[in-house]
């Protein structure tokens, strides 16, 4: 079997990495999802867009062990 050239070798990286790229994104989709259905077993509507919006932002941006930890550390309200 001949030895393929540089611009072959390039071409199957590059199909390999459009396909993991596509494997990466579907995982990425699947694990959204996931997360999304467990929102409708929350109260979030307890929270404002904005709130909610912010929280979840905070939470992913600090990292989820710290803003659990945070939280854990407020005085809890009772539910409504």
């Amino acid at each position: 079997m001949p030895k393929k050239s540089e611009r072959e070798r390039l071409a199957d990286l590059e199909a390999r990495q459009r396909k993991v790229a596509e494997e990466v994104e579907i995982a990425r989709r699947a694990v959204r999802g996931r997360y999304a259905s467990i929102i409708g077993e929350l109260a979030v509507e307890e929270l404002t867009e904005r709130e909610f919006r912010e929280l979840v932002d905070l939470a992913i941006w600090c990292g989820g062990a710290a803003a659990v930890g945070a939280l854990k550390s407020l005085p809890i309200r009772p539910h409504k």
